[in-house]
């Protein structure tokens, strides 16, 4: 796969992992960062994941095969209302944001050729950002989700499916609300599970953390504009996911509390097995 020109909106961990990605495997014969800041731009260029920078957007698409939006979500709209009008006739435009129904519908309000948006969500990535931590194996075995509308063209989801391929995922297709609906479980609920356990932490109990603390809650460490926006994003979905943890935590603590523990260890058991099964091959 070879693509003439790639505009990446938002040159972060993701966005510089990808530029990265794309020119150690040849699949872009340019690529074009698009940032709000200077100094990350110059990082960038610094490390060699971009060919160009700049701060304007519509200057950045102008001829741009292939736009990813790797900027988080709250800000994809203004982006888009900003690079509409810039965009080449038959440019795909795609993204990496973790919610996805709300992005799907800003593309087709937004841009003047909607069937040629196909969100795309590379589950990918960590706690840090910047793109002085891009990798450009970052995406290597990792699993894609791509979300196209009905009326999504073809050609674009073929591109876009390529694209991640290229990079060294799997891909798999998913509705936009199913896609917002899983995530729910699988990404928004731990994060926010993690920043409720260190909230919970005192400053005393701090110092005596180790390193099973410390695992589960890595990823609170996480860009907050990011996780903030993810969470109003897909604010319906993650309620539910977070009810339904409280349900099941409070079945916990009336078991504790009335000297029944027999249904902690059976939730134990089965969270042993299932987790255990989630680490094999697949």
């Amino acid at each position: 796969m070879e693509i003439k020109t790639v505009a990446i909106v938002g040159v972060g961990l993701l966005g510089g992992s990808l530029g990265a990605a794309l020119q150690a495997r040849r699949i872009a014969r340019k690529v074009v960062g698009i940032g709000r800041r200077d100094a990350s731009l110059r990082v960038a260029m610094q490390r060699g994941l971009i060919h160009e920078a700049t701060t304007d957007p519509a200057a950045g698409v102008a001829e741009a095969d292939l736009v990813v939006m790797c900027t988080p979500v709250g800000r994809f709209a203004t982006l888009l209302e900003a690079i509409a009008p810039a965009l080449r006739a038959g440019a795909v435009v795609t993204d990496v944001g973790s919610t996805k129904a709300r992005v799907v519908e800003d593309a087709r309000r937004i841009l003047p050729n909607p069937r040629r948006f196909v969100g795309s969500h590379p589950i990918a990535g960590s706690e840090r950002r910047g793109p002085e931590h891009a990798d450009a194996n970052l995406f290597e075995g990792g699993l894609c989700l791509i979300t196209p509308a009905e009326t999504t063209d073809p050609a674009a989801i073929e591109m876009v499916r390529r694209l991640w391929t290229a990079v060294g995922m799997r891909v798999r297709t998913i509705g936009p609300r199913e896609h917002d609906a899983v995530l729910a479980r699988t990404s928004h609920l731990p994060h926010l599970a993690a920043a409720a356990m260190v909230d919970l932490l005192s400053a005393e109990q701090e110092q005596f953390v180790g390193p099973g603390f410390l695992d589960t809650t890595r990823i609170a460490a996480g860009d907050v504009e990011m996780w903030a926006d993810i969470c109003e994003a897909n604010a319906p979905a993650i309620a539910e996911a977070l009810d339904q943890m409280i349900v099941r935590l409070t079945e916990v603590s009336n078991g504790l509390k009335q000297g029944q523990p027999q249904g902690v260890k059976q939730l134990l058991e089965r969270a042993q097995t299932r987790r255990k099964a989630m680490n094999r091959p697949s």
